[in-house]
């Protein structure tokens, strides 16, 4: 186990390094004893006085911190996920404590149950007080404490939106009341289960039947995904789980790719400016992020009503363009090609020419532009 997750953070050092990782000692009243966390704050979070983050709890932090966190640090560098805080609860002398429950009703109990309110209590009052921190939250866990992740969802209001659930050691009844939860939510949960061939036998048998059981759940509200990693064993596969569940989490947020490209937006019966500010508001919405639209996620849009030639989105594209990127040339060139596809080239060939003064984008300069313009001057002998 330890050198899979040491092989992790030695790969994404060069960007842990670069993250603020904060060490902190926390008084709880309800535990009756301090406890140690650890922090990480995104990257230019002091600059940035004005935003605030989604916020990712590790538990089991003692050795699940580092690769998450550096796991965190490097897809949000690159834009495939919000900058999160990520809060590691060390828990290496306290795990079996901390997830205890009861033989009765198989709920948190005695130290679970003060764990329990530490947590929901304490822990979180303590991040929203210090921290930017928004009402976005995601909870991880590895067998013993991934079972405990759990009882939050059993709340009428969850306290978190997402579960990691890395090789949970299960209750009983644990499957049937997460099923129950999922089925009759009215709120959106992610919830990620991960197994391995080389699981431990006993474990990955429940999971197994529990996947079956969250397949069958029919929940528009819900967005569960399962892995069950070749070649991995129950150690082994949290350095597999841990950025796909990440990934598939924040999916939404990630720039258009390839696959979104060809499979919806070249689809005629798919707006492809629709779909680009649904994914921008559901940013929004979700993770409380206004967040400029992605260069390239106009560009693609561009492409794609090229291709499936919708030109009133193209006006509508161009309108959106001069809301976020104002001052350059990204919105005359979409309303000039609106204007050469719908029967006005004397009106595109002004477009192209006002360009003239504004930035430079992409592969939009002014000689680009002014070339265009110059075309339909000569082809219309205007």
């Amino acid at each position: 186990m330890h050198k899979k997750l040491l092989l992790i953070c030695l790969f994404l050092a060069p960007n842990l390094f670069t993250a603020q990782t904060i060490y902190k000692t926390i008084q709880s009243s309800k535990i009756g004893e301090e406890r140690h966390l650890k922090i990480q704050l995104p990257r230019n979070y002091e600059e940035n006085k004005n935003k605030s983050y989604p916020i990712l709890i590790v538990l089991d932090g003692d050795y699940l911190f580092e690769p998450v966190a550096g796991n965190v640090d490097f897809y949000s560098y690159w834009e495939d996920i919000p900058e999160m805080i990520v809060v590691g609860i060390n828990q290496s002398n306290t795990r079996e404590s901390d997830a205890f429950y009861d033989n009765e009703r198989f709920l948190p109990s005695k130290t679970g149950a003060k764990f329990f309110e530490f947590i929901g209590m304490e822990l979180m009052t303590y991040l929203d007080a210090n921290y930017r921190t928004a009402p976005f939250r995601v909870i991880m866990g590895h067998d013993y404490t991934a079972n405990f992740i759990n009882y939050y969802l059993l709340k009428e209001n969850p306290l978190f939106q997402g579960y990691i659930n890395l090789s949970p050691d299960l209750a009983p009844e644990m499957a049937n009341r997460v099923v129950t939860a999922l089925t009759n939510s009215e709120s959106k949960i992610w919830y990620y289960l991960a197994t391995a061939d080389e699981d431990i036998p006993a474990l990955k048998e429940d999971i197994i039947s529990f996947d079956i059981q969250l397949k069958n759940i029919n929940n528009e509200n819900i967005k569960y995904n399962f892995d069950n990693f070749a070649q991995a064993s129950h150690y082994t596969l949290a350095g597999n789980a841990i950025p796909k569940a990440i990934e598939q989490i924040f999916e939404v947020y990630r720039p258009i790719s390839l696959l979104d490209y060809n499979r919806t937006l070249l689809q005629t019966s798919v707006s492809s400016y629709g779909f680009l500010v649904e994914k921008y508001d559901n940013i929004k919405t979700l993770f409380h992020i206004d967040k400029q639209i992605r260069l390239n996620d106009f560009l693609a849009v561009y492409n794609a009503i090229e291709r499936t030639e919708k030109w009133e989105e193209m006006h509508d594209l161009s309108k959106l363009a001069e809301k976020h990127y104002p001052k350059t040339m990204l919105s005359t060139y979409f309303e000039a090609r609106y204007d050469e596809e719908t029967g006005n080239p004397k009106r595109a060939m002004r477009s192209y020419q006002k360009a003239y003064g504004q930035e430079a984008i992409a592969f939009l300069t002014i000689d680009f532009m002014l070339d265009k313009a110059e075309k339909i001057k000569q082809d219309f002998g205007y």
